[in-house]
């Protein structure tokens, strides 16, 4: 044991503590250190001016930079997200929110005066970051559309920076042809962002189809039990790794490692959840589309979803746990089912082991417009329902519950 006699209580008290290794944990340590000691002035500088440290030294600093404990999940996701793709520079950032992923990568990617394509089919809150924060910095937005890329084809501009995708899209299930959106990027030299989030890494993998940048709000499915807030942001080189990386550091945007050690463990059951989540909604989408009180249901994985043969081709092993549909009798009728149901729970978010409803014009997409998002098919009665991994025939029987009080 070090003697530390020559020291006074105050001293021992607070003096840095050492663990002894090797430690062979087979759990993810957190590592809650917001600084970390440097073996050296030199050692110090070289980590201040961000770059390689020497073989053998430390390569961390201070954790809003970069922490161990995050830095092992954000590989551990690259992995999932590059998939069967050839991107050796590809890397993550796991972020302390959804939109902390998505506002960033934005402001890192675009500049006053210059020009981004939207899909019209987004989330609440990157519409709005869209049509009001962009705008304010002088960057110009143009909605179009996803069902034809040609549509985006024709918003493109000179000063295009980015062309920004959502599939498949909150609430509305419409998928953006990933393979038509990358080759466009690379046809005009443009960045391609797209946000996965509603089909999981285990159904969707944007990388593969040559998409620049996936965001994810990893608070759904990567984390899966309703329990963390965070995000993520894999990019295809080092070139978009530095650039975003850059604004990541400056705008404090990295996620907790409490919350990352959260977050690797729910990817543990990620295949097992997802399974789950792809066959319950799968039954409960087909359940709706024969029930007689009910108008129309979104879902990719049905055969009459307008876009089920490029699901089939971008969407595998499954279709999501997330099912849109209208109830006849509007608002009122769909507000009646959502207070109604009894197993299923009346909340936002999405992608938790529990069934989560609510209906997307009142809750998650009030601040669109409303001529927008009709136009964008968030009709007053659409209810979006996340379906969990409980006994599917229970949700259906909650379901028809419900309607029956229609």
């Amino acid at each position: 044991m070090e003697s530390d006699s020559h020291l006074g209580f105050d001293s021992i008290a607070t003096k840095r503590v050492e663990v002894k290794g090797p430690v062979n944990s087979v759990s993810l340590p957190i590592y809650t250190s917001s600084t970390f000691f440097v073996d050296s002035a030199k050692h110090g500088a070289t980590l201040c001016q961000q770059e390689k440290t020497e073989k053998g030294t430390s390569p961390w600093l201070y954790t809003r930079w970069a922490n161990p404990t995050n830095d092992a999940v954000e590989r551990l996701i690259t992995k999932l997200e590059v998939g069967k793709a050839n991107l050796p520079g590809a890397a993550t950032f796991v972020t302390s929110s959804g939109m902390s992923a998505i506002s960033s990568s934005l402001l890192a990617l675009l500049k006053s005066g210059d020009h981004a394509v939207f899909t019209t089919n987004i989330y609440g809150g990157t519409h709005e970051f869209a049509t009001d924060i962009l705008p304010k910095l002088g960057i110009q937005v143009t909605m179009v559309s996803p069902l034809d890329i040609a549509n985006y084809e024709a918003a493109i501009l000179p000063n295009t920076k980015l062309l920004y995708g959502e599939t498949p899209a909150n609430p509305t299930m419409l998928l953006t042809d990933l393979s038509a959106l990358g080759a466009l990027g690379r046809r005009h030299n443009i960045t391609t962002v797209v946000d996965a989030t509603f089909g999981s890494v285990y159904n969707t993998r944007p990388l593969e189809h040559q998409i620049d940048i996936v965001v994810h709000s990893a608070t759904k499915y990567y984390g899966g039990h309703s329990d963390l807030i965070a995000g993520c942001i894999t990019v295809a080189n080092e070139q978009l790794h530095h650039q975003i990386g850059h604004y990541i550091r400056l705008l404090g945007c990295l996620a907790s490692p409490h919350n990352a050690f959260l977050l690797q463990r729910g990817i543990k059951t990620l295949h097992l959840r997802m399974q789950r989540h792809n066959d319950n909604a799968l039954k409960i989408a087909q359940f709706l589309e024969n029930h007689p009180k009910v108008e129309r249901v979104f879902y990719p994985g049905l055969e009459s979803h307008p876009q089920h043969e490029l699901a089939k081709r971008q969407m595998q092993p499954g279709y999501s746990g997330m099912i849109a549909f209208e109830v006849k009798g509007g608002a009122e009728a769909g507000r009646k089912v959502i207070e109604s149901v009894e197993l299923i729970t009346l909340a936002v978010s999405l992608g938790g082991v529990e069934s989560l409803i609510e209906q997307a014009s009142t809750m998650t997409h009030t601040m669109v417009d409303k001529e927008i998002r009709e136009k964008s098919g968030i009709t007053d009665g659409l209810l979006r329902f996340s379906v969990g991994c409980e006994d599917p025939q229970d949700l259906i029987n909650d379901l028809t519950q419900a309607l029956k009080k229609v």
